[in-house]
């Protein structure tokens, strides 16, 4: 008898850690993304129902169309967990405050410039004054793709940015459908998206940033300090989607463009749905763009300091910092 209640003392004693183990991650959780195949992992673990695999509860699952309007979205109590840009990753961090750290990467590269050709030959000719020039408003990831293609092309400064029309990335392609813009500095899917509009992908950002990092995952530090196994199976879903993603291209542009289209009637406004229906986005534009980056959780901290050095010299920013304080890569790494 006191052999039998020993071992059932001793189950309890295994069974109690557990179970309040259990609780601790299943968090629920608040997720935002961009609106964009720089988020493939996320959009193709919704797809395959990997979060609720896992054991995930979110909230919230939000969908913004620029990696700015994202950043400011962070800034809210109920968004733990974002698929950003790093770019608007930083801002957010050094600017707002945000107190978030990376945690894993999602892809390098993602953006373009697209041209008409035949208005628009060299990258010499955004100087031209009668250029009509799309791009993101300032400190946008794809504005800072344009700065270092000023850069690297000895451009002059004030004449490529006189020439800017400020718009968002569908309203950018809108504006090329119609004919109103002769070049534009887009994210990827809407860059491949003007090519379809018979554009030409003048440029990549790999052209002018080799080793460029395009998008992370970004997590509240309150979530790694109370819940580190949620950030520990986020990191993990996210692996297990960009290895699939990499491993199966075409079924993976129809995760994607299936994802996009459901978001897309929930983040246009009612007045833009006329917007969003000219705009679709097929598998076919997909599966061509998505192979124009890299897809990889790997994050290097040399290319993130690069990165908030850069917005320092842009003044994007107002003074530099260590790279490893945003960055949390223990999960990734397995620690």
């Amino acid at each position: 008898m006191k052999k039998l209640l020993g071992l059932f003392l001793v189950g309890l004693l295994i069974l109690i850690p557990i179970g309040g183990c259990s609780e601790r991650e299943e968090a629920p959780i608040g997720m935002a993304v961009e609106f964009m195949d720089h988020a493939a992992c996320a959009y193709i673990s919704r797809d395959k129902g990997w979060f609720e695999e896992e054991g995930l509860k979110l909230t919230t699952y939000e969908s913004y169309v620029t990696g700015m309007a994202l950043a400011a979205a962070l800034g809210r109590g109920d968004i733990e967990v974002a698929y950003i840009c790093l770019v608007p990753a930083i801002n957010a961090y050094a600017n707002a405050g945000v107190p978030i750290k990376i945690v894993a990467g999602t892809h390098k590269y993602g953006y373009g410039l697209v041209v008409d050709p035949e208005k628009v030959k060299t990258v010499g000719d955004l100087e031209k004054p009668d250029i009509r020039l799309g791009c993101v408003r300032e400190g946008g990831a794809v504005d800072v793709v344009l700065r270092k293609t000023i850069d690297k092309h000895n451009l002059d400064e004030d004449k490529v940015l006189d020439n800017i029309q400020r718009m968002n990335p569908p309203k950018q392609v809108l504006a090329i459908k119609m004919g109103q813009l002769d070049a534009a500095f887009l994210p990827e899917q809407w860059a491949t998206m003007a090519e379809e509009l018979g554009f030409k992908m003048l440029l990549m950002s790999q052209d002018v940033w080799p080793e460029m990092q395009g998008s992370v995952l970004v997590v509240k530090e309150d979530l790694i300090s109370n819940h580190p196994e949620v950030v520990r199976k986020l990191v993990k879903v996210s692996q297990r989607a960009t290895d699939w993603g990499n491993q199966h291209p075409d079924e993976a542009a129809e995760v994607m463009a299936r994802q996009l289209q459901a978001a897309g009637g929930e983040i246009f406004p009612a007045e833009a749905a006329e917007v969003a229906a000219k705009l679709e986005i097929t598998p076919e534009v997909l599966l061509r763009s998505m192979t124009r980056l890299e897809y990889t959780t790997a994050i290097d901290p040399e290319v993130v300091q690069e990165t908030v050095d850069y917005l320092v010299e842009l003044g994007y920013i107002k003074s530099s910092f260590d790279a490893e304080d945003i960055l949390d890569l223990r999960f990734l790494e397995g620690g």
